[in-house]
């Protein structure tokens, strides 16, 4: 049987009681902010390094030994699965002359050996071998190991701080309550990976997270999707901000009346929840897709689009969601579209400034996330 998520005793995100939108008001953001390669350079340090990030799915690790690669914001890193179960990680750089030690996305390996010249690391990242090893100062090799990256799971998923252990809260706390509870219910952990696909597009990664943190586009970039009852019962969007994080519920496809009288927001809208910095979770009662930003650049980056849907589930199902997915691939391609024309703006000087409504204060309030850790990392 199809899981089907449900709020539950989980808290209300809609009906009497509960505001549309946070008292946080409109906002603006500088073009500098997505335009300033020096920024970019500090957020790279001081945002994306200590803050957790989805590098893969738990499935891709079923079996001690199994590794997978993963790349972006000028890192590479390589995350096992342990003999105890849990995951481990760690730069993927050969601590001798700083090749990339690990080639392959995926495999099974109890060892990996830089192919220059051929030292041998754990699955822990420790350098274990050395040719010739009687040549170099002792000093310089005692202990020598890649830097250790921090992983967990949590919804089938693994998590990574690319800083470094103790660099960020544990992931529970860096998710909090509001995130746990609310995204947990619908079970990724019992979804399967369906398809991820992968664009390489010549934006900045914010504007890549911005896209999918309002509805405010829906009616226009994508008319040719959205019904003019949507439009109208669009306007009922809830929004709301739980730290770093936010989420907003979307009454489309007719399911305002319904969520009126059952409030359960999980079991009948689209809910979205963006998880800090550069995950969006876009939840259908049947389905979701993750949405990700991987920055590789000032001014470009990848975006993943990953399709989840619940395991041994009938044909019926399958026929259903697999139909809404195909649909919603013509959606994002719109937004794919769109950032060629955000990209070729960059460099104009009528380019100054972003200004948002109230509607989009799920983007105030994460550029705003942003500024503060850029403050506090400064000396």
């Amino acid at each position: 049987m199809v899981h089907t998520p449900t709020r539950g005793a989980g808290p209300a995100r809609f009906g009497p009681g509960v505001a549309l939108i946070p008292d946080i008001g409109p906002g603006t953001v500088d073009a500098d902010v997505y335009t300033d390669p020096e920024r970019y350079q500090h957020e790279r340090t001081a945002v994306l390094a200590p803050s957790w990030q989805i590098v893969g799915r738990s499935s891709q690790l079923p079996e001690p030994g199994d590794f997978i690669t993963w790349e972006g914001q000028g890192e590479t890193i390589v995350v096992t699965r342990r003999r105890d179960g849990g995951v481990s990680g760690f730069h993927n750089v050969c601590q001798h002359r700083g090749a990339r030690i690990v080639k392959e996305p995926s495999g099974c390996a109890r060892r990996f050996s830089c192919r220059w010249h051929n030292w041998v690391y754990d699955q822990q990242g420790a350098v274990v071998g050395v040719p010739d090893r009687e040549d170099f100062d002792p000093a310089s090799l005692a202990g020598l190991a890649a830097p250790a990256v921090e992983c967990a799971e949590w919804g089938g998923w693994v998590w990574a701080v690319l800083a470094g252990p103790g660099k960020a809260p544990p992931l529970l706390d860096w998710l909090g309550p509001d995130i746990t509870t609310d995204l947990g219910v619908y079970r990724m952990q019992d979804m399967r990976l369906v398809e991820r696909l992968t664009w390489d597009v010549p934006v900045n990664w914010k504007v890549i997270v911005d896209a999918f943190n309002e509805n405010y586009h829906a009616a226009h970039l994508h008319a040719k999707n959205t019904k003019p009852q949507d439009v109208k019962d669009g306007r009922f969007s809830t929004y709301f901000v739980f730290g770093r994080h936010a989420m907003m519920v979307i009454p489309y496809k007719g399911v305002l009346a319904r969520l009126r009288e059952t409030r359960d927001h999980q079991g009948t809208a689209i809910c979205h929840y963006t998880v800090f910095p550069t995950a969006v979770f876009n939840c259908n009662p049947t389905h979701i897709q993750l949405f990700r930003a991987v920055p590789l650049s000032v001014d470009r980056s990848r975006f993943e689009c990953w399709e989840l849907q619940y395991a041994d589930a009938d044909q019926g199902y399958q026929d259903s969601v697999n139909e809404h997915w195909r649909r919603l691939q013509t959606v994002v391609a719109e937004d794919i579209e769109i950032w060629d024309e955000v990209a070729a703006t960059r460099d104009s000087s009528a380019y100054r400034r972003n200004i948002l409504n109230n509607r989009e204060c799920k983007i105030t309030a994460f550029h705003r996330t942003i500024q503060e850790m850029l403050d506090l990392a400064r000396p």
